[in-house]
This record gives structure tokens, sequence and C-alpha cells, in this order.
């Protein structure tokens, strides 16, 4: 490793040296004429040299070229281009506004170039998707969803409908790091899945990163889904929003100082409760969430943000049962540009997850959640055109409240209870390198640092031998140890300490112009793990953290892929094969009882799991037709051995399915412009069953029949498909000013097929028999939504 750091270290010095005899630099914003809204991934090129860079997550670029006279062209998909002669005989700032083009208004047909691959760049296992073409794409219940949008890539699934979370590359949905501004999101639907918490109407782009992950990210092993919201209109008042069947959101935006600052706030709320109200049922189930931002420059080189989301689910029954949980999340961000070629951000950051219960037929409240303060320190510095350096710091402490239970009403008979509280921090330092070695072959390197430790709580248990769960070979069995002692400690200490290196790298070798290939290593950690027994995530799951016996997972990670433009690139072709390996993996005894257990480490094994596929992703990018066809192969599946010869571990040491395992995943996602007033979408897809256990025979108890189970996972749901279409009307398509408009009609699941989510098994006492029963969620769903900007 240390030679790796001087390796770094002579190229960094040896390339900037090179490069500063008669070398100037171009540095500058480049924005939305309309509202100075900063534009993500513009192309700034120069034509005589052959070169270019592209803007950041703030808009912000910066190139280094040798003096001279020479054309620079600014181009983004759906602005026009600009072309200006410019003379650079000394360093200077030049920023760009970009003007719509005119006969490209309509969001539908625009896709921006953050969608399409770059051939020349290493970056691979990286999806790209912007708020226009999250917004054709039919859902259920007519909303433009984030979560249901990533669905329709390759190697991206989840555990079924109205499921929580998203499966990536075979990995559960705790194994994703989902970014909101920078800030971290624990769970991120709402009502149980029906729709995401993701406001389509802030959100400027996405990405996804299911590999070739960069060093600047950490925390989760299986990918990352970094989300930034829009910064705000700084030139005219707007507002934006829409009324569907369950469901309304409207936001504003408009400058606090013209041309300097700006806001926006946007808030959304499902009503579909209300009209349960009209009737004697007195059940609800809502959500509303609110997105706010506020954006100043300063100066020229200073720049402040200030975001926040707060959303609230709520479910309630006959006022017996009440249910209440949710995300907020608060960032303060500075962006600094220390020179032409180093620019920083600096963000403090709070994040908070709620999960509530109020049961008034027994008189308790419970209350849980995990919150967390994060510091973050980015820099990028431009070296040289061949060579840029990201490097920074991250720390975030967390708080684990398990669970706390208090009586409600006097005459309630519950006694308080608190489950012990947990406090963690997780640090990191990283480097990441982006290199064009040759004019064929580019590579991104990196290194994280991370350190994570568990510090001292009121109660620690002390178990015989350190083992927390004992094996009984009377009875064939995993069993909870019964602690011998128990300990305090001080939160200020550490008593468990992990430090991890992980490297990552990435490559891509020019074939022509037109096609590449690349390959890519991560090792990554985890140190949070998510305690669920269930296939999709519940608001009721606890997050625990690495500990002294819970250790953290490990991932390592291969791929190699085929990337083609073809006609000009108005088609793509992606192709991509991965490896993955997770070390502690954690698995539950058989029998293992989950919810409100203060001594999680009495019921979980450390075990293993792996991963491996093919990907597809083939798109058509431009015309009256436009979409995507997505296939994935793979295989994910885990094992957990004994600890000793004699123990025979979970599901007897073999390797089995995991819930998120789906041989076959196909999507294919189109839309057609049919005239400026009329578009039509989309989707159709087809999966292989998650694996599930059936029983493999059954026996009678005192005149009960039971069935029994055999390995985990033997059997499969039946396969899962499903066509969605949707139709857009806009009255006025060549309306820019003023009052304008668009009808939304879908109809999600058209042949009204009854997927399964589960199925169950029980006994008919009338036939006298065991049966096995389907649920399923959804059928055949039409929605009307009513969409408004002026």
């Amino acid at each position: 490793m240390n030679n790796f750091l001087k390796l770094c270290l002579f190229l960094l010095f040896g390339i900037s040296f090179s490069f500063a005899q008669e070398q100037v630099t171009l540095s500058g914003t480049i924005t939305d004429a309309s509202s100075n809204e900063t534009l993500i991934g513009v192309n700034v090129i120069f034509p005589e040299l052959k070169t270019g860079t592209t803007t950041n997550e703030y808009g912000f670029y910066s190139i280094t070229i040798p003096k001279g006279n020479y054309t620079v062209q600014i181009s983004y998909l759906g602005f026009n281009t600009i072309s200006k002669q410019i003379e650079l005989s000394t360093s200077s700032k030049q920023d760009f506004s970009l003007k719509a083009s005119s006969e490209e208004l309509d969001e539908v047909v625009v896709e921006q170039d953050i969608e399409r691959i770059n051939i020349k760049k290493p970056e691979m296992s990286v999806n790209s998707m912007s708020a226009a073409t999250i917004k054709k794409i039919p859902v259920v219940l007519g909303e433009a969803d984030v979560i249901k949008s990533i669905l329709l890539l390759p190697g991206v699934s989840n555990a079924g409908e109205a499921s929580s979370g998203f499966n990536v590359r075979g990995g559960s949905a705790d194994q994703n790091l989902i970014l909101l501004d920078e800030a971290i999101i624990f769970n991120s639907s709402h009502l149980f899945g029906f729709f995401s918490v993701f406001n389509p109407d802030a959100i400027k782009n996405l990405k996804l990163y299911k590999g070739g992950i960069p060093s600047r990210y950490g925390g989760r092993i299986s990918s990352v889904l970094d989300i930034y919201q829009k910064d705000g209109n700084s030139k005219n008042f707007h507002m934006t929003g829409g009324i569907g069947v369950v469901s309304s959101r409207i936001l504003a935006e408009g400058p606090i100082v013209k041309n300097k600052g700006s806001f926006l706030i946007g808030g959304r709320s499902s009503y579909a409760h209300l009209f349960l109200k009209l009737t004697d049922n007195d059940n609800s189930a809502y959500f509303y969430d609110l997105n706010t931002k506020l954006s100043y420059k300063l100066n020229e080189n200073n720049n402040l943000y200030f975001s926040g989301y707060f959303g609230r689910d709520v479910f309630d029954i006959n006022d017996s049962f009440n249910n209440v949980y949710g995300n907020s999340v608060v960032n303060l961000r500075w962006n600094h540009l220390f020179s032409d070629k180093l620019f920083s951000n600096l963000s403090l950051i709070y994040s908070d997850y709620y999960y509530g219960l109020t049961l008034n037929f027994v008189g308790f409240n419970w209350n849980s959640g995990i919150n967390n303060f994060n510091l973050k320190y980015d820099f990028k510095h431009y070296i040289s055109n061949k060579f840029k350096l990201q490097y920074g710091i991250n720390n975030v402490y967390y708080k684990f409240n398990p669970g706390e239970i208090e009586p409600e009403g006097d005459d309630s008979g519950i006694n308080y209870f608190k489950l012990t509280d947990k406090y963690a921090n997780e640090a990191a330092a990283y480097i990441d390198i982006e290199h064009q070695i040759t004019n064929k072959l580019a590579v991104e390197y990196g290194l994280r640092l991370s350190r994570f430790d568990r510090f001292g709580q009121d109660e620690i248990n002390v178990y015989q031998n350190n083992t927390p769960v004992v094996y009984n070979p009377d009875l064939g069995i995993y069993e909870k140890a019964t602690p011998i002692d128990t300990i305090s400690a001080s939160r200020s200490k550490s008593i468990k300490s992990y430090t991890n290196l992980e490297p990552r790298i990435a490559a891509s070798y020019i074939l022509d112009e037109t096609q590449s290939i690349k390959a890519s290593y991560n090792r990554m950690s985890q140190y949070l793990h998510l305690i669920t027994n269930t296939s999709s995530p519940t608001p009721l799951d606890v997050w625990a953290p690495s500990g002294s016996f819970i250790k953290p997972q490990l991932l390592d990670q291969y791929a190699v892929g085929y990337f083609k433009n073809i006609s000009d690139n108005k088609y793509s072709l992606e192709t991509e094969l991965f490896f993955k390996n997770i070390k502690n993996r954690i698995d539950y005894i058989d029998g293992a009882d989950l919810i409100a257990n203060d001594a999680i480490e009495q019921v979980v094994l450390n075990g293993e799991a792996k991963a491996y596929g093919m990907e597809v992703l083939f798109r058509k990018n431009e015309g009256k037709l436009q979409g995507w066809l997505s296939y994935t192969l793979s295989e994910s599946k885990q094992r957990t051995p004994g600890r000793t010869p004699d123990e025979p571990g979970i599901n007897n040491g073999k390797w089995y399915y995991t819930p998120y395992d789906k041989t076959h995943d196909i999507s294919v996602t189109a839309s057609y412009t049919l005239t400026p007033k009329w578009n039509f979408g989309g989707n159709f897809i087809f999966q292989t069953g998650r694996p599930a256990s059936y029983p493999d025979g059954q026996y009678e108890y005192e005149g009960i029949t039971i069935p029994s189970y055999g390995e985990r996972n033997n059997s499969r749901l039946p396969s899962y498909n499903r066509l969605d279409i949707s139709a857009t009307y806009t009255p006025k398509p060549k309306k820019t000013k003023g009052w304008q408009s668009e009808w939304v009609f879908s109809i999600y699941n058209v042949y009204n097929r009854k997927n399964a989510a589960s199925v169950s098994f029980r006994e008919n006492t009338e036939e006298m028999r065991n049966e096995a029963v389907k649920l399923s969620i959804y059928g055949i769903i039409p929605s009307i939504t009513y969409n408004f900007k002026f």
C-alpha cells in the first residue's frame, strides 16, 4: 500500500510540473438561462485540440490547455449549442448560460446527455436518469416515481409489488446507500412501496452506481443512489404541480435576490383516506412530505445552499392502531473556489429516521429510530486535462434507538421499558484519481480508508467463551446463550473498532471512436445492518451497528464490459459481467425473534454471500420512438457454515438462494411522440419468481396437521410479468409562458395479471387437507393525473 501512495504522489507532482509551462486554465459555471439553475454534465469542447471536459454536480468546469486562439463549444441536449471564439493568453473565468432549444421544449422528447454512455470514460456500472425521463414512465397510481424508474434498469429489482426499497445485483435493500443532496435516506418508500419519498418535480437528476463506485462513496456494499434536488429559479417565480387520483403535489420556486439567491419549496400528500371517511370505514393510510432548498451566491467564489426534506406516513385502524414513520434531513453546504483549478464543498448534514406505533387497545406507545450527524469536506482538483484529483474526509456519528415502550393513558397496564441505545462513529478519508494515460487508455483509481468505532452503552452482555449463540447437539438447533454478566461503558469509549482499506479501480480502453471495453474492481465495507426477516424492509425493522459480535460486511466486486455507440449515438449498447463476494453477511437462526430484541447478537451468525451475472442494456436515444431494453441473467446465494466441525451451520451449511435472487429479469421501456400534443409510453416486465420456502412434508400433532420444511428457499414463487401503458396529452405544446398543462392517462397491469406477492400454507378444515394460498397485491389500476406549471 505504501508503494501505491508513493506512485500517486509521484504522478501528482510529476504531471503537475510538466503541465505548468505554457498552459492556461479556463473555468466557470454553466447555467440554464431561464432560471440560473446549474447544469450537470454539460460538454465543454475545444474541437481544434480534440479535448474537452464536463461540468460537475454544481455546474462548475475547469480545463487547462496551451495558450492560443480557439473555438469553444458548449453543448447540452435540449439546449442551443454555444460556439464562441476565445483568445487564451492567461487563465480566465468564463460563465455560460444556455437557452432551451425551441424545437425541443417538450421534455417528453428531450433526454439529457447524462443518460448516454461515454465510451472514453472508465466509468461503468453506472446509470444516469433525468427528471424528464422519469416523468414519462407509467407507474402505479399515475405519479412519476424515482424508485419505480430505476427498477427498469439492468441489475435492479425489488421484492415485488407494494414492497419497499430495491435490490441491486442480488444484494439486500439495506446494502444501498441512498443520498438526497448528500444526506442519507434510511427508508426510500411511502405507503410500503406504493410511492417513493422523492418528489419528481424537485429532482434535478440522479445517478445509480452498481459497481465501479468511486472512493468518495462508502458505508454500503451494493450500490449508491445519488440524487440532487433543483436549486430553484433565481430569475423568475414559477409553480409546478399535479393532481392525481390518490395524491397531489405542488412546488414553488423563485428569486430571493434576483440572479443571486433562490428558494424552492414543494409538498406532496395523498388523500385517498378522505374518501373512506365518507363511508363507515374508520381506517386511513396516507403520507405527506416537504422538500425545500435555499441557494445564495455570496460572490464569484462562494455559494451557500440549505436543503431539507421532511416526510411522514400515517396508518390508522379504527382509532386503535396508529403507525407513524418517516425521514427528516437537513444539509447546509458551502461551495468555495480556491482557484480556477481547485473546487471545494463543505457539508454539515443531519439525518433522522423515526418509527412510532400506538396500540390504544393495549395502552402503549412504541418509538424507535436512528439519527446521525455527518460532516463532509470534498475537493476537486483539476491538475491537468489528463490528471484530476478528488479527495476529502467524511465523519458520521450515529445514535440508534432500538425501541422504547411508554404507557398510554392512566389505566394502561404497561410499564415503561427502554431498549438500550447504541452509539457509533464512522470516519473516512479518500482520494479519487482520473488519469488519461494514453489516447486510448483511461483509468480511475482511488483509495478509501474507513474506521468504525462502536461506543459504550448502559448495558453490555457478557457471555461464556464470548459466544452469544450456542449449539444444542441434543436437539440439533442453535439457541440463545444466557449472559453471565452485564457491564457498562462510557459513550466516549470505543469498545470495538474496525479499520478497512478500500481500493477502487476502473479502466477503459477505446477500440475506436464508437466502442470500448471497460473493467473495474471495488472493495467496500458496510458497518450498519438492517435487522429484518422479510425480503422487503418494513418500518418496524431495526438498524444495528457492527460490534463485538456482528462484524462489518466486506465486498469484493469485479466487473468487465463492452460498450458501443451505434449510428452516431442514435443507439447504444452496454453489456457487463459481474462477480460479487461478500464476507460477514449476517443470517438468522431458525425461530429468531427480531422484534424488540435487546440482544440481537443471540440470534445471528456471520456467514458469506456471492452473486454473479450478466447485464445488457440497449437504448434507442433519438427519434419519435425512444426507450430501452434491459436484461439481467444472475444468481445470488448465501451460506452460513458451522463455526466448528461439530456444528451444522444454518441450512446445514449449504448455499441457498437469497430472497432477492431472480434468474431472469427483462424489461422493455418505450415512449412514442405521435404529435406535439400526444405522447405514448409503455413498460413490459418479466421476472423469474422469488425464492421461497415451501413445505416438503407434513405431520400430525394432537389432531392438527402441521407442515414441515426442508432446506431454505427450496422453491420459487410463480414468474412475474405485467404491461403498463400511458398517454400524455398537452393541449398547447408550443406555449412557453403563463399557464401550461398536460393530462396523463395510465393503466398499470393492463391485462390484470394476479402476480403472487407471497404463497402461504394453511389447513382447509372443510376438506381436511393443507392448501397453498396466493396473495396478490395489484390487479389492473387505471389513473388520471393533471400536471401544470406557470
